[in-house]
């Protein structure tokens, strides 16, 4: 039986093995703590109620994003690919999580009142009429972004993925580095 010849841009197998294992276990490690993350938001709202609000809609989005990206950074892996792109998938999902902190960075703040969040964040305005009252049901809005929904160790929702998106860019850039230099 004749057996397949190497991938075409594919790295020697010698090269493939010393770079797998390190960088396998990373690649394993960030997208479970990306996807426990955007599990967990979900969780929080289906089943635990929790609603969420415009700018926490934002924030889900890096992940939904950076899941299948770090997806395929484990494939490549295992399908021994070239040192460039595989530290590229891990510095576009580094890119992604540097967003997706940024946004939860913005939306903490928006929650402790350091700046104003945007438009679609405020809090409905008062019925003064059966007119405002059927305005306001017809054009619902989100729960507003200036108060944070639940507080675990003093850190809302927002400010825990501002942690979480942090340490995934810190493991996105650490894969990106070590696919690069295989060390």
């Amino acid at each position: 039986m004749l057996s397949p010849g190497p991938i075409p841009g594919a790295m020697p197998p010698a090269v493939a093995a010393k770079l797998s294992p390190r960088l396998l276990w990373l690649a394993v490690l960030t997208l479970v703590l990306a996807a426990a993350t955007i599990l967990g938001a979900l969780g929080f709202e289906h089943i635990g109620g929790y609603l969420p609000c415009h700018l926490c809609l934002m924030q889900r989005t890096p992940y939904y994003v950076g899941v299948p990206v770090a997806a395929l950074a484990l494939l490549a892996i295992g399908l021994a690919a070239p040192r460039p792109l595989l530290a590229a998938l891990f510095l576009i999902f580094a890119a992604l999580m540097l967003y997706g902190a940024g946004l939860a960075v913005f939306h903490a703040g928006v929650e402790w009142g350091f700046w104003a969040g945007p438009a679609s964040c405020s809090p409905s305005v008062g019925v003064t009429s059966a007119a405002d009252m059927l305005n306001q049901l017809e054009n619902l809005h989100a729960p507003s972004c200036t108060d944070a929904a639940l507080r675990i160790l003093g850190l809302s929702f927002a400010g825990w993925n501002a942690l979480v998106s942090a340490l995934l860019v810190v493991l996105g850039l650490l894969g990106a580095r070590i696919a690069w230099h295989g060390r």
